[in-house]
């Protein structure tokens, strides 16, 4: 047992991938190097297409809420792009160690805050993932039961909830299928909806605000950022590091992008209101084929977030078998889309950014600046408390500048903003803000010398081999 348990402390062993192949079952097991360019296209292309992203958009148009000034459908595009680029930039950047180290997401956070700190961000990935899971199911519930509302909704939750079950238990599988036979199907969905839209009368391009551009430009970042700490649990399988930046950064860019340009479209022209969106869609011509498509591939995110979750997971428990992990997993996210009343979309888009945006610029900074690329991965990783500063750092600069909505934490962070004397400037986008500061805190502290120590019980095994 013990050595066993060394050997999923890392470093991982990476084997050669073919079509068969698939993740071991825990993180003692060979990492096998499957996924080409093509397969890395594959999973964040459609990654990058969400229901979500349709319906979210509505941020993107009125980034202040309801009954606020809409801005412009040029400063909607562009917050459409820039957040999109902005957002997805890290994730390509966080991937890179996966597929230099074979390790997984929450593992390569042994080797930034050591052993036991890496259980706090891996515990708030689970959260984030549980939550994103449920949103999912959810989602693709709303989607079908639009298409055959003689289903109860329930009944959708149910089945879409085992479909990811299932598809979580053999991921490598399901990523091969993806890029075989649904990521055409989808960019030619994607194009159809595209077409039909511009073919509506459009507002003019300069008709409206610019006032809460950077709202909205945050809000389409952290859709895209909410994968950075996922990026590893697949680029750890990628066979080059180029085709996991390529594929990562390309693959997801352009279809998040063409998502929410066809949500905000059709917003402007054929849906007043995210609820419209999905029944303006299916009213198109041979647009409920084209719907079911895309509501049928949204279980490529409710699998993403279900596996993902297990993986992290692992982390904590190197030897627990990611199947076992999965079924878990799903039945809670099923379970949570059933009984729970998930409507509060963008203010969980603002925690995820305030969370996830510095965790991903110290993860970043350190490992191409101050770590030179040289982490220990090991259970036996050193303790590093100073690089919880930056990650603190980044997150106070974000609540500063954006803090979300809900009222008493809104007032708390205005109460710490008007006592330390900071305004913020309308010019100001919280995702930016958030990972410069944390970015420069990591570069002064990480070149600081080590004090940090080693687990007991890691120097126990590690003495035992």
């Amino acid at each position: 047992m013990s050595d066993a348990l060394g050997q999923a402390a890392g470093p991982f062993v990476s084997v050669p991938g073919d079509r068969r192949s698939e993740v071991g079952v825990n993180l003692a097991e060979p990492v096998p190097r499957a996924l080409g360019l093509v397969d890395q296209l594959g999973l964040w292309g459609n990654l990058g297409v969400s229901l979500l992203g349709f319906t979210g958009a509505i941020f993107v148009l009125q980034p202040g809420g309801a009954g606020t000034p809409e801005l412009s459908l040029l400063a909607g595009l562009c917050a459409i792009v820039l957040g999109t680029a902005l957002g997805t930039a890290p994730v390509a950047l966080a991937a890179l160690p996966g597929a230099r180290t074979g390790a997984p997401a929450m593992v390569l956070l042994r080797a930034l805050f050591g052993a036991r700190l890496s259980y706090l961000p891996t515990v708030l990935n689970i959260v984030q993932c549980l939550g994103w899971g449920t949103f999912e199911l959810v989602t693709i519930a709303t989607a079908t039961h639009t298409l055959a509302p003689g289903v109860p909704r329930w009944g959708y939750v149910l089945a879409a909830g085992g479909v990811t079950a299932v598809l979580a238990l053999r991921p490598l599988g399901f990523v091969r299928t993806l890029r075989r036979y649904v990521t055409g199907a989808v960019v030619v969905v994607l194009a159809y909806l595209l077409g039909e839209l511009l073919r509506h009368p459009l507002p003019a391009l300069t008709a409206g605000s610019w006032s809460g551009f950077w709202s909205a430009t945050d809000t389409v970042v952290a859709a895209a950022i909410s994968f950075a700490p996922l990026a590893s649990d697949y680029s750890r399988h990628s066979r080059s590091e180029r085709s996991t930046f390529v594929g990562t950064f390309a693959g997801y860019g352009v279809t998040q992008t063409l998502c929410y340009v066809i949500g905000l479209l059709a917003l402007v022209t054929v849906a007043r209101t995210p609820a419209d969106i999905y029944g303006a869609f299916v009213a198109l011509p041979a647009g409920a084929i084209g719907f079911a498509v895309l509501a049928a591939r949204e279980l490529d995110q409710s699998f993403a977030n279900v596996y993902s979750t297990a993986v992290s997971a692992q982390n904590l428990g190197p030897l627990w078998d990611r199947r076992v992990l999965a079924l878990l997993v799903a039945a809670t996210t099923t379970a949570c889309a059933l009984f729970l009343n998930i409507s509060d979309y963008e203010n969980f888009l603002v925690l995820i950014g305030s969370v996830f945006v510095p965790l991903s610029a110290v993860l970043v900074v350190d490992y191409f600046g101050p770590s030179r690329r040289r982490w220990d991965l090991s259970s036996a990783s050193p303790t590093r408390v100073r690089m919880l500063v930056p990650w603190a750092v980044g997150f106070v600069v974000y609540q500063l500048v954006n803090p979300g909505y809900v009222s008493w934490w809104v007032s708390a962070w205005q109460r710490l903003a008007h006592a330390v004397g900071f305004r913020p400037a309308s010019w100001m986008s919280a995702s930016i803000c958030s990972f410069v500061a944390a970015a420069v805190v990591t570069l002064a502290v990480g070149f600081l010398p080590s004090t940090g120590r080693r687990p007991r019980a890691a120097r126990k095994i590690r003495e035992a081999r």
